[in-house]
């Protein structure tokens, strides 16, 4: 048999012997691969109650978010318990708080009434306010598909979920926890056109 041959002979029995040897010695002896370890997500609590007419909008903004991030999750907050998000509704333009806001911060959403009197959709307002606390700029002028582009695509815009930039954004901020990667700057941030 040539050397070639032989030596791809050996190399298929080898990769015939490791892909089978694993899963009859799965999880035995000192060998084995630890598990990888997973934090916990982080938990903000909000507070909508006084975000009135606005419940709606902003429990499917929170739903968008916890669906497409996997190290956040936002908590409707007891009623008279603390709250990282306090969301108000406001007859103004919609604002927030830059974060990423932390376990025991403060940031804050204001849901402003003058854009949806212009057309603007109420839930991509409430997803794009909460963008703003979980540490997302505004990225205007942007197309439809990015939720942090705001009013720039116009009122026609109905897309209130974050593309895949914005999550892995959003992921970065709260990644290990607590502990922050870039500290957050509390500005208000001002959606108007």
């Amino acid at each position: 048999m040539p050397h070639s041959r032989w030596l791809k002979a050996v190399g298929t029995a080898a990769g015939l012997v490791l892909a089978v040897a694993p899963a009859a010695h799965a999880g035995a002896g000192p060998t084995a691969a630890p598990a990888a370890k997973t934090a916990a997500p982080v938990t903000l609590y909000y507070d909508d109650s006084r975000a009135v007419g606005w419940e709606s909008a902003v429990a499917a903004g929170v739903a968008i978010w916890n669906a497409n991030v996997d190290n956040v999750r936002l908590v409707e907050a007891a009623p008279g318990a603390r709250a990282e998000i306090q969301i108000i509704a406001t007859s103004g333009w919609p604002q927030a708080t830059l974060g990423p806001v932390r376990p025991g911060g403060r940031s804050r959403v204001e849901l402003g009434s003058q854009a949806v009197s212009l057309g603007y959709d109420k839930i991509r307002i409430a997803a794009h306010e909460i963008g703003h606390n979980l540490g997302l700029p505004d990225t205007k002028p942007g197309p439809c598909s990015q939720l942090m582009s705001g009013s720039s695509p116009g009122t026609g815009c109905r897309n209130a979920v974050p593309n895949a930039t914005e999550q892995a954004r959003v992921e970065y901020a709260y990644a290990g926890g607590t502990a922050s990667r870039f500290p957050a700057s509390g500005r208000v941030v001002v959606d108007a056109p």
